[in-house]
């Protein structure tokens, strides 16, 4: 017999309980199996999926918005996935739609405050890291100008480490279209990235 241990939902963050509850009270129906996988994949996707909307957006609140937005339309929508399974392909794909639709918009963060008490700490992050030294900065610079495909490619590739196969199936591309993508995004790396 393995015991499972089932994270509680009271260790998800105030605002997204907050948000949470708000689209029950404006009549959405969110079943308790999507709440459940929503708090399951949050305490193991949470902070990866706002490292990689870090990588997209320049502000820290705004890529913690993108993910509990991400994180409420799984609630919604959660029992329209064919399988368990892709459900983290599917929170990628949308922090990935977000991100880009905030970049194009040129929105500011949701929330107007200090990010005091966030539950999802990303002070010490990756991406905090990498842009402290100016080498790394001109390569997300190079990143973020890169086509849409091309830069999802790179990042899940290179920054979230997925395998080929789990990027194709997060950006719902063929295996040679993802290799495709990752040798051009190469390519235009190198040329801009060499040249000042």
């Amino acid at each position: 017999m393995h015991l499972v241990i089932v994270p509680s939902r009271e260790l998800l963050p105030p605002p997204f309980l907050v948000a949470l509850a708000a689209a029950r009270l404006q009549g959405e129906t969110i079943s308790a199996e999507n709440e459940a996988l929503v708090v399951r994949l949050f305490h193991a996707e949470g902070r990866s999926l706002v490292r990689l909307a870090r990588l997209f957006v320049d502000d820290r609140d705004a890529a913690e918005d993108i993910v509990q937005e991400a994180f409420l339309r799984l609630a919604r929508h959660g029992g329209k996935i064919d399988s368990i399974e892709r459900a983290p392909a599917y929170l990628r794909s949308i922090v990935l739609n977000l991100a880009r639709d905030h970049n194009r918009r040129g929105l500011v963060s949701l929330r107007h405050h200090a990010t005091s008490g966030r539950e999802i700490d990303v002070t010490d992050d990756v991406v905090d890291q990498l842009v402290r030294s100016e080498e790394h900065r001109r390569i997300l610079d190079a990143v973020r100008k890169l086509p849409a495909r091309q830069r999802d490619c790179i990042t899940l590739r290179y920054f979230e480490e997925l395998p080929i196969e789990r990027i194709a199936s997060t950006l719902k591309l063929s295996v040679n279209s993802v290799k495709t993508h990752l040798q051009r995004a190469m390519a235009a790396l190198d040329r801009s990235v060499v040249e000042p």
